[in-house]
């Protein structure tokens, strides 16, 4: 069950929710695990992995680890600086910057972490295994790659 979906205004969207089920003695017993992902808008992401035994505390479980581990993706305007390869695993994202107006071209995964960090125009492609956690850690390894030209000058000692 694949869900994209917005709650509140802290940005969090809950990317997918998987049950298992654990075979004992008197039938089944059930389980879930959320995949969400949190972001403010303005060049802050995070990703998070919860499991329990109903889906609410699955959520809730998932949007506190996301909060922790929220980073900073430099933004040029409406997208992002410049070309880049994300990989995990099996996974690989590539994000290309797009003119204003573009909209986000991107499968489910992928929009959830961009429509998160606050990004309005960019063009996607991934490759490879399409698993939503990959894509996702796939995605957010893409976006911690992404340099400014301030920081690249400040990196080489030199003025572009």
């Amino acid at each position: 069950m694949s869900t994209a979906e917005v709650k509140g205004d802290s940005g969090e969207r809950v990317v997918q929710i998987r049950r298992c089920a654990c075979v004992v003695k008197g039938g089944r017993r059930f389980s879930f695990a959320a995949l969400v992902v949190t972001g403010d808008g303005n060049g802050r992401v995070g990703y998070g992995y919860g499991k329990a035994i109903e889906v609410p505390l699955a959520v809730d479980k998932a949007t506190k680890q996301s909060n922790r581990t929220q980073m900073s993706v430099p933004i040029v305007g409406t997208t992002i600086p410049h070309q880049v390869l994300g990989e995990f695993r099996a996974s690989r994202v590539l994000l290309l910057p797009a003119k204003p107006g573009t909209g986000i071209i991107a499968g489910d995964c992928v929009r959830s972490v961009v429509e998160a960090v606050g990004i309005t125009d960019i063009l996607t492609k991934a490759y490879g295994s399409t698993n939503p956690l990959n894509l996702v850690k796939a995605t957010l390894d893409a976006l911690k790659k992404l340099r400014t030209r301030e920081q690249i000058e400040r990196l080489r000692g030199v003025s572009l």
